[in-house]
């Protein structure tokens, strides 16, 4: 920038005289310091320039570049040039002459530019060692003296022992002597030394100091000292000064600890230290031999408190000396080293951390742990191992205490209640103790990990007690009983209730519920579930309180160790839930069309029963099939009895009815509950009945309608079928009897088989209503020879083992040409008019069919005879027909049963429709 300044001035004209003295020449000599004043010059300004100048003289460029001057004030407007030390003018190497560029302005804007020519003027230098005599220093590029030591053997002939090396900077030739005059060397032109004589170590000096002095033609020099030492030839056996053989040294000594000095002479070194080389010759790993001092060193850790210092801490060395390090003479004695112990370990105790449980309420004074029995000090010295405990302390330490400071025994001092307010509730207690040496520690920096306390190291061991809660208190339920009360409809998996538990022990303790006893019934083993975490309590079966009102059980709270029990109490509230029950569930009717309305039709009723509903709360509807309500329940309401009753009269001729049979679906509803307590639902529960009625046509003829009911009160009809039956089966095991006869005439038995007696079935015989419509009339033929079968029946007779026996029962008549009535469907007959009574004659066959108790239809099956009319009547006449006429007081025949039997049907037929008996 300042040079762009200067090119400007000189372009625009402005250019002045302002430097005077300028352009110059000036010379300067190699080597000048910092500071040396080159050349002075001046500076003029205008008489405008008041302020004097703007910028002050300056190198601005110089040929060739340097820094090794700069221009200085002397104050004023005079100014000199001066070197600057950096670099050091130096004439041999550096450029002969220099340009200065310098640049002036005044405050005016005017500027002046001259040159400066500085000739370097060359200096005679001393000359310089060269090799080992100088060190060159590189910062300033001079050279330090320094001796040098030249060793020479004694018994050397006489010859060249060393070269100086010196040079001038400015190449002129050198001159070299030797001082002092007298010694037996000499220095030639070249710079080399020589000996002028065989040394004898013995009578010559041991050492020699030569002035070595360089000088160039103008009389400049330069000096070294050079020493030259004599070494002595081997030629006597050493020997040892030292006159100790046994040394003590404690154990745990530094590395480099001295134990001996161990020294000798050399007869050849009399008057002067002798150069004898020491070492060990036994070998050992503890201890080493300085080989040109002899001091005896520790060179590892010696402990005397492990093996083999334990039991050896004797320890013996071979020391030898010699006066050559390869040949030569030598010497050796034996010297031995007792390692001594010292109180160099703190007690130790392993494990170092304890931890223990103790109960809550444990009596104080009982003894937690014993600390001696897990330290030990392994110092060698009785003296040095003994050790106490102390410091007991800890958050909680108020409450055990050390027994003493030597036993070591840790003991409760005061009681932990865990359930006492006051108590913090602490569960880990941890606690330190200090384990101290006895005796004055001497330790090392081997036990860093120690604390130090009154220049002792101490062993701290940390103790952990857990304090063990005791359950002390049985869980105590909130109540002693609990009552829950439930709907009956209630589902299965609901929760009813809850009970609750609590311990007083601290911490709480987790309590099991169960149920113990109880909570089953007759059909299930368990009714009720519990909770086990939070004591909900569970139904597991469907509910009825029609079966069970109050179900009691007891519940257990357990906490693993302790346990009571409450009762409970489950009231099942009751609830409309059972549907009516109604008898026969399904039946079949037959009436004619022409039947009168307001009949009660075949005289059937239905009765219904409802385990929680009243009688009176029953309601009758016919739900489907009652087409044009031909048919209605009377009462339809209010009582669990009711008949089926003909509403209207059938019309098939306008075409108003074109049904025949009419399946009729009737329901049944119940509306209140059996009790007058409180309703949890009302609910309305329906049964069903099923019927289906045929209508009968008019036949051709006039028809008349009746009704066959076998009413409960006629007892003898079931005694009549039993007895026909016995008779039956007599018969068929008098016909057996006659087989196995014939059999065993006409054919002899092969083999003898043993015949399994069949167990005997015993039979309940149940009369079933039967309704029959004869809906048609006939004449009888009137042969008097024929009998025919009038009708036929079957009665259904449940055995104890819940079997059904299907009993056909025939009657026959003599033919008299009277007009009967007939059932087109079933076949059944009567007279029509006749007091004349029936002579029947009973046949039965049974025939057993199993059935499932679910009450569903039973096959049934007829045994139909192949014989002739005329053979059936004689076999029949010949089984029914009496021995001997009864006596009196003796039952009547079974023919006579059957006739009575008939004749209370003719009577009832007669009679015309009528109602069942209730």
């Amino acid at each position: 920038m300042l040079l762009f300044l200067i090119l400007l001035g000189v372009v625009s004209g402005r250019r002045t005289r302002l430097l005077k003295g300028l352009p110059a020449t000036s010379t300067v000599e190699e080597n000048s310091a910092a500071g040396v004043s080159v050349y002075n010059f001046t500076v003029t300004v205008s008489p405008l320039a008041s302020e004097g100048v703007a910028i002050l003289p300056t190198i601005v460029n110089s040929n060739p570049l340097t820094e090794a001057f700069d221009i200085e004030s002397k104050g004023g407007l005079e100014f000199r040039v001066i070197t600057t030390g950096n670099p050091v003018l130096d004439y041999e190497t550096m450029p002969k002459s220099f340009d200065l560029q310098i640049f002036v302005e005044d405050t005016t804007g005017r500027t002046d530019l001259s040159k400066l020519t500085i000739q370097v003027k060359d200096k005679n230098e001393h000359p310089v060692f060269q090799g080992n005599m100088a060190i060159q220093n590189n910062a300033e590029y001079t050279y330090i003296h320094a001796a040098v030591t030249v060793f020479v053997l004694e018994g050397t002939p006489p010859g060249r022992i060393y070269q100086v090396d010196a040079t001038d900077p400015e190449n002129a030739k050198l001159k070299y002597s030797l001082l002092p005059a007298t010694v037996p060397f000499s220095i030639r032109e070249s710079g080399d030394i020589f000996s002028t004589k065989e040394f004898d170590y013995e009578k010559d000096p041991h050492c020699y100091f030569l002035n070595v002095t360089v000088t160039d033609p103008d009389g400049l020099n330069s000096s070294k000292t050079v020493n030259i030492n004599i070494i002595n030839t081997n030629d006597e056996r050493p020997y040892f000064t030292t006159k100790q053989r046994i040394y003590r040294i404690p154990e745990e000594q530094s590395p480099g600890t001295i134990v001996a000095n161990i020294t000798a002479k050399d007869p050849d070194d009399e008057g002067s230290p002798s150069r004898l080389f020491y070492s060990i010759q036994s070998p050992d790993r503890h201890f080493s031999i300085n080989p040109g001092t002899g001091v005896l060193q520790v060179t590892r850790r010696m402990d005397r408190d492990a093996l083999p210092l334990r039991l050896h801490p004797n320890i013996s060395l071979t020391v030898r000396v010699e006066d050559g390090p390869s040949s030569g003479h030598d010497t050796e004695m034996v010297i031995t080293i007792i390692v001594e112990d010292v109180n160099d370990n703190p007690p130790e105790c392993n494990p170092s951390a304890f931890r223990k449980e103790a109960n809550e309420n444990t009596t104080p004074g009982t003894v937690l742990v014993d600390l001696r029995n897990y330290c030990e000090d392994i110092d060698v010295d009785p003296s040095n191992n003994q050790f106490n405990f102390t410091g007991l302390s800890g958050f909680g330490s108020n409450n055990f205490a050390l027994e003493s400071t030597v036993s070591g025994r840790l003991v409760m001092t005061g009681t932990i209640d865990f359930e006492n307010p006051a108590n913090p509730g602490v569960e880990v207690y941890a606690l330190t103790v200090r384990v101290q040496d006895i005796a004055h520690p001497n330790y090392s920096s081997k036990y860093p990990f120690h604390i130090s306390f009154d220049n002792f190291l101490y062993y701290i061991i940390y103790i952990y007690i857990r304090i063990k809660p005791v359950n002390e208190f049985f869980p105590v339920f909130r109540n002693l009983s609990y009552v829950f009360s439930v709907s009956e409809i209630t589902k299965v998996g609901s929760s009813i209730g809850r009970v609750h538990a609590t311990d007083k022990d601290w911490p709480p303790s987790v309590i099991t519920y169960s149920i113990v006893a109880g909570a089953g019934s007759r059909d299930y083993t368990n009714i009720f579930w519990i909770s086990p975490t939070k004591g909900d309590v569970r139904i597991l079966a469907r509910l009825d309180y029609e079966t069970t009102q109050k179900h009691i059980f007891t519940v257990q709270a357990s906490d693993q160790e302790k346990s009571t029990t409450a009762s409970v109490t489950v009231n099942v509230l009751e609830v409309n839930d059972e549907e009516p029950v109604c008898s026969p569930n399904f039946f079949s009717l037959q009436i004619p069309v022409n039947l009168a309305v307001g009949t009660n039709i075949n005289g059937f009723r239905i009765e219904c029963q409802d385990r929680d509903s009243d009688p009176r709360s029953f309601r009758y509807f016919i739900n489907e099939g009652n087409e044009n309500n031909h048919f209605i329940f009377s009462p339809s309401a209010g009582s669990n009895t009711s008949r089926l009753i003909l509403a209207s009269r059938f019309d098939y001729e306008s075409g108003l009815d074109t049904k025949w049979i009419y399946n009729l679906r009737v329901h049944i509803t119940d509306d209140n509950l059996v009790s007058a307590r409180d309703k949890t639902t009302h609910l309305i529960k329906t049964g069903t009945v099923t019927l289906s009625i045929r209508v009968i046509p008019n036949p051709t003829t006039a028809t008349t309608t009746t009704e066959n009911l076998y009413s409960g009160s006629a007892w003898y009809v079931p005694f009549v079928i039993t007895l026909g039956s016995l008779l039956l089966l007599g018969l068929l095991g008098y016909l057996g009897l006659l087989l196995l006869t014939w059999l065993r005439t006409h054919c002899p038995p092969r083999i003898n088989a043993t015949e399994k007696k069949k167990p005997k079935k015993e039979v309940v015989v149940t009369m079933t209503k039967l309704n029959t419509v004869f809906d048609g009339e006939a004449r009888d033929p009137g042969s008097n020879e024929l009998k025919e079968k009038i009708f036929a029946f079957n009665v259904q007779v449940e055995t104890t083992h819940k079997t059904w026996i299907e009993t056909e029962i025939f009657l026959t008549r003599e033919v008299t040409g009277r007009i009967y009535e007939f059932n087109t469907r079933s076949g059944a007959r009567r007279w029509k008019k006749s007091n004349e009574p029936l002579q029947p004659v009973v046949a039965m066959q049974a025939m057993p069919s199993a059935t499932e108790n679910s009450g569903q239809g039973v096959d049934r099956a007829k045994a139909s005879s192949k014989k002739e009319p005329s053979e059936k009547r004689k076999e029949l006449a010949a089984a029914t027909k009496p021995t001997a006429k009864p006596s009196a007081g003796q039952a009547e025949s079974p023919g006579q049963d059957g006739l009575r039997l008939q004749k209370k049907k003719e009577e009832s037929e007669d009679g015309g429709l009528s109602s069942p008996a209730p």
